[in-house]
């Protein structure tokens, strides 16, 4: 491992290594992908790494290729002590609107996971359901938190393979290539053909 990439991945850790003592053994991170897409479901990862997991090319998502997030999110998986994910669909999101889907797919990643953790870190999201679980709210947490860059990395692959098989049933939207997000070809894809039951109805109201 590069010098450069063994700094950064301790910079990773250095958060959740001070937290761990006798009540803490189990750190779960949490994030989400999919708040501000036009069409899909939000997805929300949940995971605890071991404590001495260092798994290199472990980062924020959006800051990792398509390519590297899938090998990483094998690794990630099979080194996990436990991990889940929840899903909100686009009829959820329209009915109580993206936050609150957001909150509801952490309860129901937290719900399935199997080992119950001691402390939750999570992405920005307050107000949230942990079942009485502690948690901390850390801002931009997916850049500075090794467990919540790895939980990033489940939600995102997660999602991008749900909008990859949507792709495959309605092909002139191009969902594989911009994974339902506002891009000028969807929103040209949605003015000539109108919305899929994929698409988000209060995202998108000022297309159609």
């Amino acid at each position: 491992m590069k010098e450069k990439e063994e700094e950064r991945l301790k910079l990773l850790k250095q958060l959740e290594l001070s937290l761990y003592d006798d009540k803490v053994k189990y750190i779960c991170g949490i994030d989400e992908a999919g708040r501000g897409p036009l069409a899909g479901p939000v997805v929300v990862g949940a995971v605890i790494m071991p404590k001495e997991s260092f798994i290199e090319g472990v980062n924020d998502s959006k800051k990792v290729s398509e390519k590297k997030r899938e090998l990483l999110f094998d690794k990630i998986t099979s080194e996990a002590v436990a991990y889940s994910v929840g899903i909100v669909d686009q009829e959820k999101i329209d009915e109580i609107n993206i936050l609150e889907a957001t909150r509801l797919a952490v309860h129901q990643a937290l719900e399935k996971i199997e080992v119950k953790p001691d402390l939750i870190v999570v992405d920005a999201l307050t107000n949230i359901d942990t079942f009485g679980i502690p948690y901390m709210s850390i801002i931009k947490g997916d850049a500075k938190v090794y467990s919540i860059s790895a939980a990033s990395i489940i939600a995102k692959v997660t999602r991008d393979r749900m909008m990859q098989e949507w792709d495959e049933i309605f092909p002139e939207y191009g969902f594989a290539k911009h994974k339902g997000y506002g891009t000028k070809d969807h929103i040209n894809a949605i003015k000539t053909y109108g919305p899929t039951p994929i698409h988000r109805k209060t995202f998108i109201k000022n297309f159609i």
